[in-house]
């Protein structure tokens, strides 16, 4: 068994901290200004927009374990060695998606990402898998792992590096300070898409008269049709994923669709219709370029690409 303070990780994160804002001119701008993007956007336009500030990379090599998670490292820092590192989690148990950040350059969640699974050697090449895609996570430090095995073993031995790994703010957002990214332009897309349960508000009776309290209740089949969708958390990590979203503000992203589909496929919502014009859009299901990326690390599951297909296969049959 080897002791935490036998081998160390080092840690590259991407800090960020924002330029102070300026007081706004008393007697406003020129009056030749345009008030608002024709394409779009008011104030989640103003929201994706990337802050200016102060930005450099920063090192911090600790003691730690293979098993240990990436947030257990960021913690040891923030209590130990630098109490101005900024980054967010709660529950620690990937359930709230609020840690969600780029690992290594790809999106998913700090509390569930081991060291064993992240860490790199230097100089080590990214690869790339039958797809295309640039993938930095199990599979590579597996293979990784079985390349370097020897080494490995002997450095866990000499009590020396695990390995390198890089952090950064969730892309396709704006970051607020060093690994936090605001998330508010996903949360308000979401929003605007009525998250909720609608019915049509009539309480069933009984032959007796009486409220039926089952008026609700469903097959299995029909839960079956919402009930994965159902375990989206809002982290992100699809959005970061997509290289559509990341361009701006011209596609709602696949966590606003993925939860319109959820309604869209519950039987108890009398809404189904008016959901579909709602993303019947430009910058809805016709935006969406099926690269399909955002199933790469949905940290619940979900296959995120086949559901898009999927919404938008129902919104153009409709």
């Amino acid at each position: 068994m080897v002791e935490a303070n036998n081998t160390t990780v080092t840690l590259q994160v991407h800090r960020f901290t924002p330029r102070a804002e300026r007081a706004e001119r008393a007697r406003g701008g020129s009056p030749f200004a345009r008030k608002s993007s024709p394409f779009g956007g008011g104030s989640d336009s103003a929201a994706r927009r990337r802050p200016r500030g102060k930005q450099w990379v920063q090192e911090y090599t600790i003691p730690a374990r293979p098993e240990d998670t990436i947030l257990d490292c960021l913690l040891t820092i923030k209590r130990t060695v630098d109490p101005t590192l900024a980054f967010r989690y709660s529950c620690g148990h990937g359930m709230c998606g609020s840690d969600a950040v780029a690992i290594n350059g790809t999106p998913t969640l700090l509390c569930t990402a081991s060291i064993r699974d992240w860490a790199k050697q230097p100089g080590a090449l990214p690869q790339v898998d039958e797809e295309g895609f640039r993938h930095i996570g199990e599979d590579e430090s597996m293979s990784d792992a079985s390349s370097n095995s020897d080494a490995t073993d002997a450095s866990s031995a000499d009590g020396t590096s695990l390995g390198v790994i890089e952090l950064a703010p969730l892309p396709g957002f704006p970051p607020q300070r060093d690994l936090i990214a605001d998330i508010d332009p996903m949360l308000n897309q979401i929003r605007k898409l009525t998250p909720y349960l609608q019915a049509d508000g009539v309480l069933a009776t009984t032959d007796e008269g009486k409220v039926n309290a089952f008026e609700y209740l469903q097959h299995p089949e029909q839960l079956a049709k919402y009930e994965t969708l159902s375990n989206c958390i809002a982290c992100g990590v699809c959005e970061g994923s997509c290289p559509v979203f990341a361009g701006g503000d011209a596609f709602i992203g696949p966590a606003a669709l993925i939860w319109s589909s959820r309604f869209i496929n519950d039987s108890r919502d009398t809404k189904a219709m008016e959901r579909m014009d709602a993303i019947d859009t430009a910058d809805g299901v016709a935006a969406c370029q099926s690269v399909r990326a955002c199933s790469r690390h949905c940290p619940r599951g979900i296959d995120v690409g086949e559901e898009m297909w999927q919404i938008v296969a129902k919104v153009r049959e409709r």
